[in-house]
């Protein structure tokens, strides 16, 4: 077989034997919320665009606040100046967001399972917490209910 160099395609012994889509579905355990947004015109903390060392504390103290979980985070800057990647991992899910002050925009992603309780409170007062930090003036946002 000839895989064109854009193209990915699993091994044979690594792809899934055909079944029926709800054959003997069992109902799931662990539904989630996911909140996606597009932050533009971003006219809050400046810090926040560029200081990876101060989203990254501010971040770990939001999802604190919210009543999730942190066990890792990881927060990389471009250089001084520039923009800022980064996210935290939770016991419930996670948080990533990417800065590009040189746009005023930033992209904001939390998702939380719901595996033993409902966490869609907590993870809709974190999301509000973050894009308000960053004041956007036109936000785009996207809520997916996860099941």
């Amino acid at each position: 077989m000839r895989v064109l160099p854009h193209a990915f395609s699993l091994p044979a012994s690594l792809v899934p034997a055909a079944a029926p889509r709800n054959a003997g579905a069992v109902p799931r355990k662990a539904p989630g919320l996911h909140l996606i947004g597009d932050l533009y015109g971003c006219c809050g903390d400046a810090r926040l665009m560029v200081e990876a060392a101060h989203l990254e504390a501010f971040c770990i103290q939001a999802v604190a606040d919210a009543g999730l979980t942190t066990v890792g985070s990881l927060f990389h800057s471009f250089g001084v100046g520039e923009g800022v990647t980064g996210a935290v991992v939770l016991a419930e899910s996670h948080l990533a967001l990417h800065t590009w002050p040189e746009d005023d925009y930033v992209t904001l992603d939390v998702y939380v399972c719901s595996y033993s309780a409902d966490n869609s409170a907590k993870a809709e007062g974190l999301f509000e917490a973050v894009m308000q930090a960053f004041a956007p003036r036109d936000p785009h946002l996207h809520r997916v209910v996860r099941a």
